[in-house]
């Protein structure tokens, strides 16, 4: 018997170690600056106390590495299984969102829904988001034997991608948009054919432009953040411009995080001012979640930064690796399509942070101050890690990389 399985040492680290090592590595790390910054709740927002907020943050980080670890000892192909039913509950959430759904934190959008009985409220977007994907991982598998129709390609695959992308547009404008980006991802691994993945995204294209017209012209869609977008936009593109506009105290004022941001970063220098001791938490909103790179940054400084950032590598490197092993493709490719979209919400929030794209409110993964993304992001890690300790289990079974359809959709 293989020394992994009967050495009772590793047991609870159940699949591949180094990415369970990294993920520990990070959940611990994440409660210093979360700590630090979180006094721009108590102080500023005036919510809560940075205690109580830190304690949260410590009891969804055991959380969910507790549900990280659950959803590792279930089959992965069960999950994908039961992904419909899923994605069709979560779809009925985002529509319940729609109508009661609240805001936080001063958050302009309402994206959250109250667990009855508790104080406690998520995101049904995230959730939404990552059954999507999975539902697309098992549908490309247990159909890749043969050319789908148009029927079943707009109906089964561009007809979810596009639902769910209009319930959350509404009130999340990036999250919509790394939704589509990383559901085409998906497509072109799923092998799915590129005539139908070109008529997808240019039919996305021009639906998207329809949208902004009507939404910015007229009154048709009401309580949309169209406005609130292309303000956004127009704010990156003026912290860009080099001339003599930028000094307005207008356009100052609409760049007032970002350029909170760039001084923190700038103020950490090489090494970084200590852990605690970031002179510009008070005074960047978002400091505990969506920018708190920046804080990262100005208190541990570019090295600080920069073995944060190695850590997050070398998780996307053993996802990949672990996407490689994989006999089965569903799990090849519910592994990749899972890399992808950790790797993209982490580009994103670092890009905020040093300006060189828009304010887009994605948090840094499993660092981040918040519940539901982290959860989500738990439950990501739980996925590859169940793929992980089945590849053992595939190689004793003798299920090599040289498989047929039959055996791949049977696997799915």
């Amino acid at each position: 018997m293989n020394e992994q399985i009967t050495d009772p040492k590793f047991e609870f680290l159940k699949g591949d170690k180094v990415l369970w090592m990294v993920i520990i590595l990070i959940s611990i790390f994440s409660i210093f600056p979360v700590y630090s910054a979180s006094s721009n709740l108590e102080y500023i927002v005036n919510n809560g106390t940075t205690t109580s907020h830190i304690v949260k943050h410590m009891f969804f980080l055991l959380l969910g590495l507790g549900l990280m670890r659950m959803v590792g000892m279930v089959k992965y192909e069960h999950i994908g299984k039961i992904s419909m039913a899923l994605l069709i509950v979560m779809c009925g959430l985002l529509v319940l969102t729609m109508f009661t759904g609240q805001t936080i934190d001063g958050a302009s959008a309402s994206r959250w829904l109250k667990i009855p009985g508790t104080p406690f409220s998520f995101q049904p977007s995230s959730f939404a988001f990552l059954m999507l994907i999975i539902y697309l991982c098992r549908y490309l598998t247990k159909k890749i034997a043969r050319e789908r129709t148009v029927g079943e390609n707009v109906g089964f695959i561009f007809g979810p991608i596009l639902l769910v992308f209009l319930l959350v547009a509404k009130d999340n404008g990036s999250t919509a948009l790394m939704i589509l980006m990383v559901s085409v991802i998906v497509l072109v691994i799923g092998q799915l054919n590129w005539k139908y993945i070109a008529g997808f995204i240019s039919t996305s294209v021009v639906a998207i432009i329809l949208f902004l017209l009507i939404a910015l012209n007229t009154n048709m869609i009401g309580g949309n953040r169209v406005h609130t977008w292309m303000s956004r936009i127009e704010t990156f593109t003026s912290s860009k411009a080099k001339t003599a506009d930028v000094d307005d105290e207008s356009v100052k004022a609409k760049n007032y995080q970002v350029m909170q941001a760039k001084a923190a970063i700038v103020h950490g220098g090489v090494t970084g001012m200590g852990p605690g001791k970031s002179a510009l938490k008070q005074m960047l909103p978002q400091s505990a979640s969506d920018f708190i790179f920046a804080i990262i940054v100005e208190e541990y400084g570019l090295l600080g930064a920069g073995l944060l950032i190695s850590l997050y590598l070398i998780m996307i490197v053993r996802i990949v690796m672990i996407a490689s092993k994989m006999p089965a493709f569903f799990g090849s490719l519910l592994v990749l399509s899972i890399g992808v979209m950790i790797f993209i919400q982490l580009a994103v929030n670092i890009a905020v942070a040093v300006n060189l794209i828009p304010v887009t409110g994605q948090p840094l993964p499993l660092i981040s101050y918040g519940g539901t993304s982290m959860l989500v992001t738990y439950i990501q890690l739980g996925l590859v890690l169940s793929v992980s300790s089945r590849i053992q289990i595939y190689d004793e079974e003798g299920i090599g990389k040289k498989q047929s359809v039959a055996e791949i959709n049977d696997i799915a």
